[in-house]
């Protein structure tokens, strides 16, 4: 199927085949009571783009790791800014310090998400979880050795992980591209007097966001809000502002995280609109987070 072709008819989206729009996984069922009151210290340090560090109960996992320097990769074709080449910035920190990692979640295995830089550099004998066997294999072609499928039920040294459902597109996006769709996942983080993090990955704002915030019960959230858009289309292929508020309001007792902005072409929404709308909606800017890149907090 070719996406340009289709949205000719409609209006021009262009390729997009390293930046395939994804579909809707298979949410798992969560339980929903939480497993105990956090007595424990969660931290998570955005590093750039999507890529984050969650350290839970002294394990440090590495979230789609996007490691590659400054300008490596052309624009995303058919997307907004497609002439600025990505990375748009480089990282806050010396690889190696980035790469620190006792296991790697990739939530889906676009280029912005699990780039060549990434597969060339972390070692081939780290623990990393896959979204489905599909990613799990693409993987293991690049040479690493110990890949997983994350489903209901896996625990990584004491730390239950759970894998959530998404939509990297609206309706109508999908509706256009629906031949191309695959899969995309959030993950959550439990273990017993630790806060339950939940980060949900590249989809929008749909049902199995709110299920998840409300099955799971996080204290923390993670959401990508760098509202990237494809040319051609309404709306974006992940959240934005307002879906911070959307989890706030929700959640009104977590901390939640805004990540995935200002290190790709197609990302049009900024830290500084953020943080604008946070304070427009009245919102605390100490429970509603916009990390600067490399900055950390501990919950």
């Amino acid at each position: 199927m070719n996406i340009s072709n289709v949205l000719r008819n409609a209006a021009a989206l262009g390729g997009i085949a390293t930046l395939i729009v994804c579909g809707t996984a298979n949410a798992a069922t969560p339980a929903k009571a939480k497993l105990s009151a956090a007595t424990h210290a969660v931290k998570v340090q955005q590093i750039r783009n999507a890529t984050i560090k969650v350290n839970y109960a002294g394990t440090t996992f590495l979230i789609d790791p996007m490691l590659a320097k400054k300008g490596t990769y052309p624009g995303f074709e058919g997307t907004y800014n497609s002439q600025l080449r990505n990375p748009l910035v480089e990282l806050p920190m010396p690889l190696a310090e980035a790469m620190k990692a006792d296991a790697i979640i990739v939530t889906h295995t676009h280029l912005d998400h699990w780039d060549d830089a990434a597969k060339q550099n972390l070692p081939k004998n780290l623990p990393l979880f896959a979204q489905n066997e599909a990613d799990a294999q693409s993987i293991r072609k690049d040479g690493f050795t110990n890949v997983r499928v994350l489903t209901k039920g896996t625990e990584f040294k004491g730390t239950r992980l759970s894998p959530t459902g998404g939509q990297h597109g609206d309706d109508k996006t999908m509706a256009v591209a629906g031949e191309l769709l695959g899969q995309v996942m959030g993950v959550v983080f439990q273990r017993p007097g630790h806060k339950t993090v939940y980060v949900a990955g590249d989809t929008v704002w749909n049902k199995q966001v709110e299920s998840a915030i409300q099955d799971y019960q996080p204290e923390v959230i993670i959401l990508n809000t760098g509202y990237a858009r494809i040319q051609g289309l309404d709306g974006s292929i992940i959240m934005g502002k307002e879906d911070l508020l959307r989890a706030s309001q929700l959640a009104p007792d977590a901390k939640v995280i805004g990540s995935h902005m200002e290190a790709v072409n197609h990302g049009m929404q900024t830290r500084k609109e953020l943080r604008d709308f946070i304070a427009e909606k009245g919102m605390d800017p100490k429970q509603v987070l916009v990390p600067a890149d490399g900055e950390s907090y501990s919950f």
